[in-house]
């Protein structure tokens, strides 16, 4: 028998059947796919599969509530365990339901009429059938509405069986919980779970008969909308392209921290929050460490105060806020001279328990040699009838256990550091926008230098009550030292009260974190945004935000201006957009500024 050609003649079938033996040789020592994935072995049982050490279990869902509401389904898809969920839509010709509706509307009706007949009281049930009946007649025959058999199956996993039962029981309580009843695939499990692998089969063929209406709400990915009627625009939902429309003053605070890595955006993103929080009158103050607000504060006319070992601007900590009626001057003294030594701390190191008395003691006398105690009315008060730097270092060196304390202090009264912050207050805080510049600050100073601004800051807070953003660029630097953070936490807790709110932004969330206030900040804060971050931090990150693995995966994958802005206790991805003269303004891009340098050199040379 010859039935095999080759280019030499035909070949006998012996040969043929060596080479299709030599083929089936081959191809069984040839790995597949299927052999990769495929797991060690396979255990079928009544109630479970169990595949290599992993147990599964299916389960589906059999019957549904009278209504059902949008989004019902999302707790099940953001449960943190692992399962698999299969949906099989089968559309059902409408000519074949609009004739058994009839049929049922028929036998309804009838009933209705026999029990009319035999005077019994209605039947609320077989009135409410009738209507759905019509009323679904109605929509089929109108187009508006389709009609289909859902089927639901979840697969469930587990390291072991107490783990698959406990799971089980977890999502069948959720779904329980809103009238959704389900049943295991008792001796279908292995129905179940090829129903709920990625092949499109469905084997167990259990359904619910549905029309277009409530299949619509079984939809699993529902993103949260951030629109309201106030506030300002944050940017646009990645998901739906919805609009984040929000008013950061509704929240139980107004308080707001941003995380993001160098250069992904979010000195870009907020200083678009200044600009459009300004347009609505909300005032701003900023803290700058580096200089990337000021094009922004000269562009719309705000006040540039710089803070340096040679500027002519001071801020002094001895400063008392104007009080109200209802305030004890008392606690307002008290609680300044807590601040007051905080700040000693950051400038003189390591202070002992007896240090610290002899401090506190020191500031008292200070306040004292100026008249100023604990009945004193401070709203009269000018600027120059505060003591200084200089009274407490003379008060020092006159006092028992202060020579070595007045030795330290002294290089900020007379040394390298003189000049700085012992001098009155001459800033005025009379503009919509403040920016506080301390970009040429020694290193070791900017801790110091972001203490006594955020003091004056939270004087001015409790003297003026406006409504207004206080923005602590590089709140990382704060967060190194213990009094510095204590400080900000403080602020962070209290600034509600006075109609502000604080937004604390870092590049460095490691350190920001690491400090036992970093958390309590954040906690502390209604409103979370998160931007591109590095692989670095994104455990920190997770672990704090409790992100789910595509939500880290989001923030490690987004692009400039893109992250995941969260308000309260919703959450959305966000892409932060800027018209072309908003941009002109806030951008930090160091070759777009450059470009617009010349711009105003070339006009100003043609004027």
């Amino acid at each position: 028998m010859f039935d095999f050609f080759s280019k030499k003649g035909i070949v006998p079938s012996e040969e043929r059947d060596e080479i299709i033996a030599s083929e089936k040789y081959y191809q069984e020592g040839v790995a597949k796919l299927q052999d990769i994935i495929a797991p060690a072995s396979i255990k079928i049982t009544p109630k479970s599969i169990r595949l290599g050490e992993t147990f599964a279990r299916t389960i589906f869902v059999i019957t549904y509530p009278r209504y059902l509401h949008s989004n019902w389904f999302s707790p099940i898809i953001n449960i943190d365990m692992p399962m698999d969920i299969s949906m099989f839509v089968h559309p059902i010709d409408t000519y074949d339901i609009l004739k058994n509706l009839r049929k049922s509307s028929t036998q309804v009706q009838s009933q209705l009429h026999i029990e009319e007949e035999q005077g019994l009281i209605r039947d609320p049930a077989l009135e409410t059938a009738i209507q759905d009946i019509e009323e679904l007649r109605d929509k089929l025959q109108q187009g508006t509405e389709k009609f289909f058999r859902f089927g639901l199956y979840i697969t469930v996993y587990g390291i072991n069986e107490d783990e698959l039962e406990k799971s089980t029981r977890s999502i069948v309580a959720i779904l329980e919980a809103q009238l959704v009843y389900t049943k295991p695939a008792m001796f279908r499990t292995e129905q179940g779970f090829n129903s709920t692998v990625p092949l499109a089969n469905d084997e167990i063929d259990v359904g619910t008969n549905m029309n277009s209406a409530p299949l619509s709400t079984t939809f699993p990915f529902v993103s949260s909308t951030l629109s309201n009627d106030e506030g300002i625009l944050y940017g646009i939902n990645r998901h739906n392209n919805s609009l984040i429309l929000f008013d950061r003053f509704k929240m139980e605070n107004g308080n707001m921290v941003v995380f993001a890595k160098s250069g992904a955006g979010k000195s870009y993103t907020v200083k678009l929050e200044v600009l459009r929080s300004l347009m609505i009158g909300t005032e701003v103050i900023i803290i700058d460490p580096e200089n990337e607000y000021k094009h922004l504060c000269d562009t719309i006319g705000g006040s540039f105060v710089k803070i340096s070992l040679t500027s002519h601007n001071h801020l002094n900590p001895f400063d008392l806020p104007k009080i109200g009626d209802d305030e004890d001057p008392a606690d307002i003294l008290r609680n300044n001279i807590a601040n007051l030594l905080g700040l000693l701390h950051l400038m003189l190191g390591n202070i002992t328990p007896e240090e610290d008395s002899v401090l506190d003691r020191a500031i008292h006398e200070t306040y004292a040699i100026r008249d100023i105690n604990f009945t004193t009315s401070f709203n009269l008060l000018p600027k120059e009838a505060y003591p200084t730097m200089t009274d407490l270092y003379q008060v020092l060196r006159n006092m028992e256990g202060g020579e070595d304390l007045s030795v330290r202090l002294e290089k900020y009264t007379e040394g390298i550091f003189a000049g700085f912050l012992n001098n009155p207050t001459n800033v005025v805080a009379d503009n919509k926008l403040i920016v506080f510049n301390i970009r040429d600050m020694e290193d070791e100073l900017r801790p110091i230098a972001m203490y006594i601004v955020l003091h004056y800051i939270w004087n001015e807070m409790r003297t003026n009550l406006k409504k207004r953003i206080v923005l602590v660029d590089e709140a990382w630097v704060m967060m190194q030292y213990d009094d510095a953070a204590s400080f900000l936490f403080g602020i962070a807790k209290r600034c509600r009260k006075y109609y502000t709110g604080l937004t604390t932004i870092t590049q460095d969330v490691n350190d920001f974190l690491s400090s036992r206030y970093g958390k309590p900040i954040v906690t502390n804060s209604s409103i979370q945004l998160l931007l591109k971050q590095s692989p670095a931090a994104i455990d920190a990150i997770s672990e704090t935000f409790y992100l789910t693995d595509q939500e880290k995966f989001l923030l490690l994958e987004s692009n400039v201006g893109e992250g995941i802005f969260f308000a309260g206790t919703k959450h959305v991805a966000i892409k932060v957009v800027a018209s072309y003269s908003e941009d002109q303004i806030i951008t930090t891009d160091p070759a777009q500024m450059l470009e617009i340098e010349q711009a105003k050199k070339d006009f100003d040379a043609e004027g």
